[in-house]
């Protein structure tokens, strides 16, 4: 007996039809007014979406989303890092990123015994030291590691207010890493921008504005044209189909642009859960909070994944909060199988109409950075310092007002909830008065008001 197709028998329904029936049910209620909301980044939301409100075909990659869990180790003792990477490793992690602050580490005591073959090894380096770099290179060749070094003096600048050095310094510098380099030594680090309170579209904008200043300050050879890849770091919010639309934005934003420079770089996109809507009271809610912000990331075609701890603002680094980050991941990956899903982004209507949505957007306000001046000029003006001050004083007002809602601190908190004895980092801004070329941007979150008024009641 053949197989029936039992959904021949129902016709398609037009947009046009589903919007009118939608109107009839409204009784009378304006369907804009009702119905349709508008986000911060001015996108308007419709309640529905329809394949014939699209020109061109959705196209649907077969590729297998897949993503790897990054662990991140500050190193204060060699010895005891290059233990925990073991340690780690052996937990679940698959990839190691050490955040080194001087060049007196030695690479070959940091990397003693550590398995190379399959595990990625990123190097932050908030400095610029030539013949370390050469050290890392010299490992990186010798043993057929995989690594790879983020340094950003743009990003260092945007949060710290100085460069390393100076302008010309550091891209001098910058240009003589690109002329020995084998290995990946760029980063662009959006984090700042996102935890300072910044719209989706503001750090999409001034993520290729970011790139925009390396693209035409260094001079790039033929091969790092087309062999060298460029990692972006990327703080992932709670809006969650936004999130996901925001990562697959920054890819097409990046591959448009370096194409126009004749290059081929590749993108790899770093994804952490974002600091500013994390919370001291009620402090379990941020595993909720940091679950979704990964799938998100997962989702959004991120390459690599370093969950931030649920008491990261409020603790010191400890082994508790670092296995429960990586065991919601490791969770997500074996026991949720967001790694052998087909990307499940792709072809979903609304998403798709965020992703191009958001991307157009960007694009506007980059070209509008980029006609007056570029990045660097603009943060030496204060121009995207007070943008992103005006963005982050609108969502702190619906935050204020209630409408932004964080549980368990804004709205339903534990008024039993005690935390001055727990406190063991200084969660709010600190107030540090130095010199500095440009304000830096500040990162803040949302609930630092309300939370010094709570532990000021205790």
């Amino acid at each position: 007996m053949a197989t029936q197709k039992l959904f021949n028998q129902f016709l398609p329904i037009s947009s046009k039809e589903w919007k009118n029936k939608i109107q009839a049910e409204l009784k009378g209620a304006d369907y804009n007014n009702t119905l349709v909301w508008e986000s911060l980044e001015g996108i308007k939301v419709k309640p529905f979406y329809h394949y014939d409100e699209f020109e061109n075909k959705i196209t649907v990659s077969t590729e297998t989303t897949k993503f790897k869990i990054l662990q991140d180790i500050f190193v204060h003792n060699v010895a005891k890092s290059n233990a925990k990477a073991k340690d780690i490793l052996n937990r679940g992690a698959e990839s190691i990123r050490f955040t080194i602050e001087n060049d007196t580490v030695s690479i070959e005591e940091l990397m003693q015994n550590l398995p190379l073959e399959n595990v990625n090894y990123s190097f932050y380096l908030p400095f610029i030291a030539n013949d370390f770099l050469q050290k890392i290179e010299n490992f990186a060749s010798q043993n057929k590691a995989h690594f790879s070094i983020q340094i950003d003096p743009i990003g260092h600048l945007v949060k710290t207010g100085n460069w390393f050095k100076n302008l010309e310094h550091d891209f001098e510098n910058l240009n003589n890493i690109e002329k020995k380099s084998t290995i990946p030594f760029l980063s662009i680090n959006t984090t700042t921008y996102q935890n300072a309170g910044a719209t989706i579209v503001q750090q999409l904008a001034y993520a290729l504005a970011h790139v925009n200043e390396y693209f035409n300050r260094i001079n790039w050879s033929v091969r790092a044209k087309s062999e060298t890849t460029i990692t972006f770091e990327v703080a992932v919010g709670s809006n969650y189909f936004f999130e996901i639309a925001k990562l697959r934005a920054l890819r097409l934003l990046f591959y448009s642009l370096s194409k126009e420079y004749d290059a081929f770089f590749e993108c790899k996109i770093v994804a952490i859960p974002s600091k500013r809507n994390k919370t001291i009271y009620d402090y379990n809610v941020n595993m909720l909070r940091t679950t979704t912000e990964c799938m998100s990331a997962i989702l959004g075609g991120a390459n690599e994944i370093s969950n931030l701890p649920y008491d990261a603002i409020y603790h010191k680094n400890n082994e508790f909060g670092d296995r429960i980050s990586r065991n919601q991941l490791l969770i997500l990956k074996n026991e949720s199988y967001f790694d052998k899903v087909n990307n499940p982004a792709d072809g979903a209507y609304y998403i798709e109409t965020l992703t191009e949505q958001l991307a157009e957007k960007a694009l506007d306000l980059f070209k509008n950075i980029e006609a007056n001046g570029g990045l660097i000029t603009q943060l030496i003006e204060g121009t995207i310092q007070r943008k992103i001050k005006e963005s982050a004083d609108k969502e702190q007002e619906l935050f204020d007002n209630g409408k932004e809602v964080l549980l368990g601190t804004n709205k339903y908190p534990n008024k039993n909830d005690r935390m001055k004895d727990n406190l063991e980092l200084y969660p709010f801004v600190k107030q540090n008065p130095r010199k500095t070329l440009i304000t830096p941007i500040i990162e803040r979150r949302l609930a630092e008001k309300l939370e010094q008024e709570r532990l000021e009641q205790e």
